[in-house]
């Protein structure tokens, strides 16, 4: 009978912030990391899983990850596999562990990578991709899989499955298109705030010639360094492309309605994270405030009860859900269908290690299965490391491929597990030793 035998975290971080790649108003100087775990079965199987963070503190949800493993180490892996939802519940609602907080967090991260972990394991079994074995369960099966506590209020079980069954009819002619061409994606590649004119300008181009229908560039740090950035960019890509721009919760409610209003001659298409994620009455005012731009908001939201206030308030125009910020793939397919019950589309937020290749997923599941349509949907595509995957998310003309290999798309090369865990990794001896040279450090 086979049990997982280990669950083994490691501690990658890549020196991303000694090109400023990822920098924004909030995140000045991040060091694009990954908690990842592999969970291994007396068999011999494996799956993998990871959370996203920018440096400092990818320790803290190491150490959380294997508090969480522990409670999985020893347990037979076809029930654990069989009953995902019991899984969850029985790591989100451990009575010790829940203490920490109410499923927010480190913990509610920690919890997340270690199931991404074991979906990865029941698709690699089935032999198919995430999107795929998602689009395929039955409504009861994937209702199952989802906690519905302290949603009731907006989403039932019985309006989840109604949901999924409406999903139902055509499915099949749309997971063929799916795979025949793929997912629309938009690009933040241009839009870091540590970047030149220069670079601004030409990777902005370099998307609109890609195929890219949408980019986006953060915001947030001064007004005017953002109105000139915004003309460059609008300059560069004429005026039929999409841009998307991104606060990264840097404002005050009032503050995010003005700085909005002060670039609304470059018709930047939403505003994403004006204000905190936590303040569903804040945001509700701020779509008010700067509206017809729209409000999008969701990397950072902890979990799904956020994501239901989010929607019962009105106060937001699309849902941008994280793979690795709330609690795994279990409470992801109970955002995707609390967006279909009020009707808003989800653009899921990516980049950072390993995001698109995992994000990916819901979309495809979403377009399949769920809400049936693209309509004003997209996912974000950052091109940044995705060679260190040996699933690496694939993009043709501004649009994600549709994953084929069985699994969550998690799978680091051992080689660079290796060559950038932290501290003691080759990459990082070589980045010290460059660090000397320049007087710069990482981490």
């Amino acid at each position: 009978m086979s049990r997982i035998a280990s669950v083994d975290v490691r501690d990658v971080r890549f020196p991303t912030s000694l090109e400023l790649d990822g920098s924004d108003a909030v995140n000045v100087d991040p060091d694009y990391s990954a908690s990842y775990v592999t969970v291994t079965t007396s068999d011999g199987e494996t799956g993998y899983g990871l959370v996203f963070t920018c440096g400092r503190g990818n320790e803290i949800i190491c150490a959380a990850m294997e508090s969480y493993g522990a409670l999985l180490t020893g347990r037979e892996t076809d029930a654990l596999l069989d009953d995902l939802g019991a899984a969850s519940r029985l790591l989100i609602h451990d009575s010790q562990l829940r203490w920490l907080g109410p499923e927010k967090g480190v913990q509610q991260m920690a919890c997340g990578g270690v199931l991404n972990a074991l979906w990865d394991l029941k698709a690699r079994r089935a032999g198919k991709p995430l999107w795929l074995l998602l689009a395929e369960m039955s409504p009861e099966e994937l209702v199952a899989a989802v906690d519905f506590t302290h949603l009731r209020n907006a989403l039932t079980e019985d309006e989840a499955l109604d949901v999924l069954r409406r999903g139902a009819a055509g499915k099949a002619e749309r997971i063929a298109e799916l795979e025949a061409n793929g997912y629309t994606a938009y690009t933040t590649t241009p839009g870091w705030l540590g970047y030149s004119d220069d670079k601004l300008v030409r990777l902005s181009r370099e998307a609109v010639s890609d195929g890219f229908g949408m980019i986006k560039l953060k915001v947030g740090g001064d007004l005017e360094e953002d109105r000139h950035r915004m003309r460059l960019a609008r300059e560069a890509v004429g005026p039929d492309i999409r841009i998307g721009i991104d606060a990264n919760q840097r404002w005050e409610v009032g503050e995010a309605i003005e700085w909005v209003g002060a670039l609304a001659e470059f018709e930047p298409y939403w505003i994403e994270e004006p204000t905190s994620t936590d303040d569903i009455l804040g945001h509700a005012d701020i779509r008010r405030g700067v509206a017809p731009v729209k409000v999008a908001t969701g990397e950072a939201v902890a979990n799904r009860i956020v994501f239901k206030q989010l929607l019962q308030a009105g106060a937001i125009d699309v849902m941008q859900i994280d793979s690795t910020r709330v609690a795994g793939t279990n409470e992801n397919i109970a955002n995707v269908l609390l967006a279909a019950k009020f009707g808003v589309p989800v653009c899921p937020h990516a980049g950072g290690v390993g995001l698109c290749e995992l994000v990916q997923h819901f979309s495809f599941f979403d377009y399949a299965a769920v809400s049936g349509s693209m309509e004003d949907r997209a996912i974000e595509f950052v091109d940044h490391l995705h060679e260190h995957f040996t699933d690496p998310v694939r993009i043709e003309r501004g649009r994600y491929l549709a994953p084929s290999r069985p699994g969550i798309g998690a799978e680091m090369h051992a080689a660079s597990v290796d060559a950038w865990e932290f501290p003691g990794g080759s990459g990082w001896a070589e980045v010290g030793e460059r660090a000397a040279v320049t007087g710069r450090s990482s981490s």
